[in-house]
């Protein structure tokens, strides 16, 4: 595919007007074409100074702008499947942020479409799998050199939840990230959850059970367990542990800045995903790029999105009901047999 790749990006959130920001100015090899929006002053904003972008308040007029070539989908997950489907429809190459689609029997029919075209079209946005300490610690847990893995300590936290946040939204949205994390980390597929909720925090609103403790057991015999609390009040922090039969590595620690003065040192906090996971991003969506100008699909699949949407509905159910709850996925497309590799090729090693 020769010159710029130019591509179509559905929200102008925070998300998509970061990505239209990344994709101008970021990132090589690519142009944004086309935006769309229902807010179509906010999707101005987000393209202000960018000459010969076209907005629009529909997608489906952003993706038959044009010059569209490919598709960044930034909207709100309830709107991704529609957004997927009609990028297949014209053939157009997709990252999607996540989650693929809300609902695992959503994200499953988005799988079952892309199956059916014979060819993968869609990477899920999973960033962690691009941040450098993330692929330290799966590089080391692959090497061996710990042993098995038996544990992983998650902490997820945000300084506060916007007002539309759900309970849900704790598994659903935040720790989808640790699903991800945990599956690609470990090479292993989560297969139960339970979830335990303490007093809420005072920081919270009335009707939102912030924090949440969530475990996850593995098909290896491991098991994650996550703390997210959206209302921490102090800043966004990510950590993750892994606890192995020969040691531990952590990560998550060092990616601040130390402060000297005035006799004291403090740590800056960061305050926002955008600013924590911004090399993550920049890698993501380069490494999109760069795949999608040779014709190749690479990062996590529909599949990926899918198993991460069936084990966070899981973890809604049990705590609503209070019980523990089996994870239980469809048969896999053989389009996607290849994601045995990724996830597999840790488990070998430690075998």
């Amino acid at each position: 595919m020769g010159g710029l790749l130019g591509v179509a990006v559905l929200g102008a959130g925070h998300m998509g007007a970061d990505h239209v920001r990344r994709l101008d100015r970021g990132v090589s090899g690519a142009r944004v074409v086309s935006v769309a929006d229902p807010d179509t002053d906010r999707a101005k904003e987000a393209t202000a100074g960018i000459d010969d972008v076209r907005v629009y308040p529909e997608p489906e007029a952003a993706l038959d702008a044009p010059g569209v070539q490919a598709v960044l989908v930034a909207s709100p997950g309830p709107a991704h499947e529609d957004a997927l489907l009609a990028a297949f429809a014209r053939g157009l190459p997709v990252l999607c942020e996540k989650p693929l689609v809300p609902d695992a029997a959503g994200a499953l029919r988005v799988v079952e479409a892309e199956a059916r075209l014979g060819r993968r079209l869609a990477q899920v946005g999973f960033m962690r799998r691009y941040d450098a300490e993330y692929m330290r610690l799966r590089s080391l847990l692959g090497s061996g050199r710990l042993g098995r893995p038996l544990m992983l300590h998650c902490t997820h936290r945000n300084v506060s939840s916007p007002p539309h946040f759900t309970t849900d939204m704790l598994i659903d949205s935040s720790v989808s990230h640790e699903i991800d994390a945990a599956r690609w980390l470990l090479g292993q597929e989560l297969t139960a959850v339970s979830v335990l909720c303490p007093r809420p925090s005072r920081n919270a609103s009335e009707d939102l059970l912030d924090p949440q403790f969530v475990v996850f057991e593995t098909s290896g015999g491991a098991l994650v367990d996550v703390e997210v609390f959206v209302n921490s009040g102090f800043g966004y922090q990510v950590r993750c542990e892994a606890v192995c039969e020969n040691g531990s590595a952590r990560i998550g620690d060092g990616h601040t800045m130390v402060v000297t003065t005035g006799g004291t040192a403090h740590q800056e906090v960061a305050q926002d995903y955008l600013v924590r996971f911004a090399d993550a991003y920049d890698r993501e969506v380069q490494a999109w790029v760069d795949a999608t100008r040779q014709g190749r699909v690479a990062g996590p699949s529909v599949w990926d999105g899918y198993a991460a949407s069936a084990v966070a509905e899981a973890g809604v159910r049990a705590r609503r009901d209070g019980v523990r709850q089996t994870v239980d996925l469809a048969p896999r497309p053989g389009l996607y047999a290849d994601d045995d590799g990724h996830l597999g090729a840790v488990a070998r090693t430690l075998a």
